[in-house]
């Protein structure tokens, strides 16, 4: 069973690989990303590198790591059976490969093998959103949680198959049945706010009131049914609006989605406020979250207002992109990690052994210094990146640290949790593997 919860039933998750292999291959993503993040300006790479850099963090980073999440967790959190383990091992596959193709075409400003890679992401993600669409059918009638869910993998079937238009008019411009800033901005909404932060929201209505110990009253719940009302239509509006270049339409559904960000910000600051447990690194990084989320949406709010079809308001206001990517989902990401990587990895190393011999804790697995500086670094980062993409006037070399803070943060936290991957499954299988070889 998982701490604090005793609905939740962990004999039906999935093989410890499945979700591991996911979050590995996102944690090397994000490291290329950051790196690519700091050389792009570099001759070494085409002008497109830009987009390869985005694309690998909203996909390589954090899609995979949702993508192993649910994996991993929607059997857990809904007491069913995963649908299938093999389809999951053929998206991690197809999409880890149509990612790095991708991203290399971009680097390299070779346009025409874009709409293959970009095909096999389509049907990486589509295999993702059978599976757990099949599981979760067997969990009915769905939680809030569940709910929430089943919105993103709406949103990623519709946005990977904007995606690949978007990669074939980079080859074939007459392609495109509408403009291209219009595909892209309704291609953003889709991936951000319907993909990403729906699984988010998700997440956290089950996560934080779980491990701040802090039950959700009935103020929060009114807010939650506002949110799960206006949130997922605000997406569905922006996106159409976007797509069919009426902005009244485009306007109203910022308009909500701004309205469903702020209901769940107030939501998680009252719960993170009321916590009952010591602090760790997933709560530190989740007190991030309200902040950010308030934030961006007063940036945003006004500029939305007035020009929802722009192109540089995609995200939000012009220059929120680093405090929406890494304030809300970057600190979310990396302090669910902290938690699920080691405690997918106590379970199934350490939970048959309690009560029988002294076993390590879950916050044990990992080296809790280096996630204290970790976090300071990246929060440092962030801020310094927000003020500079903000237009904030600062002294050069602080206007140049934001990527380097952000980059060894990332290193540390990247580091840290494969370490623990390392010490406490991989290095005691390939022993036993050994050991069990040398008795024969």
């Amino acid at each position: 069973m998982l701490p604090g919860n005793p609905d939740v039933d962990t004999d039906v998750q999935p093989p410890m690989r499945l979700p591991l292999g996911h979050f590995v291959v996102a944690l090397g993503a994000l490291c290329v990303a950051v790196l690519v993040g700091l050389l792009r300006g570099d001759t070494l790479f085409a002008p497109a590198a830009g987009l390869a850099h985005v694309h690998l963090v909203l996909v390589g980073w954090v899609c995979l790591t949702i993508a192993g999440a649910m994996t991993q967790f929607v059997p857990v959190w809904s007491g069913v059976r995963l649908h299938s383990t093999r389809l999951a091992g053929v998206q991690l596959a197809l999409l880890a490969g149509g990612l790095a193709g991708f991203a290399a075409a971009l680097l390299a400003g070779a346009f025409a093998p874009l709409p293959a890679f970009a095909a096999a992401m389509l049907l990486g993600f589509w295999i993702f959103v059978y599976n757990i669409a099949r599981t979760l059918a067997r969990a009915r009638p769905f939680d809030v949680t569940e709910r929430h869910f089943a919105y993103a993998l709406a949103s990623f079937l519709a946005v990977s198959a904007l995606g690949v238009s978007l990669a074939a008019g980079f080859t074939r411009p007459d392609f495109l049945p509408v403009s291209r800033v219009a595909l892209r901005g309704s291609h953003v909404a889709l991936a951000l706010f319907g993909a990403v932060l729906c699984t988010v929201f998700g997440a956290l209505y089950q996560l934080v009131p779980m491990f701040a110990q802090s039950d959700l009253d009935a103020f929060d719940r009114r807010l939650q049914r506002l949110e799960e009302t206006v949130y997922p239509l605000g997406v569905a509006l922006l996106a159409m609006g976007r797509l069919v270049g009426i902005a009244p339409l485009a306007r109203l559904g910022g308009l909500l989605v701004v309205g469903g960000v702020l209901a769940v910000a107030v939501v998680l600051a009252r719960r993170l406020a009321d916590a009952t447990v010591s602090w760790g690194p997933m709560l530190r990084r989740y007190a991030v979250l309200p902040v950010a989320m308030g934030a961006w949406a007063a940036w945003t709010l006004p500029v939305w207002l007035a020009r929802p079809l722009a192109y540089d308001a995609a995200v939000g206001a012009p220059g929120s992109f680093s405090l929406l990517v890494l304030g809300v989902v970057g600190f979310v990401v990396l302090g669910t990690l902290y938690h699920v990587v080691p405690f997918i990895v106590w379970v199934h190393r350490y939970s048959d052994r309690l009560g029988f011999e002294a076993v390590p804790t879950i916050d044990d697995l990992y080296v809790a210094r280096v996630a204290h500086v970790d976090f300071a670094l990246l929060l440092a980062g962030t801020a310094l990146l927000v003020l500079v993409t903000g237009g904030v006037a600062l002294p050069a070399p602080l206007s140049r640290a934001g990527d380097a803070l952000v980059a060894g943060g990332v290193a540390l936290a990247a580091a840290n949790l494969l370490l623990v991957v390392c010490r406490h499954a991989v290095a005691p299988a390939v022993s036993a593997r050994f050991g069990s070889l040398a008795s024969e």
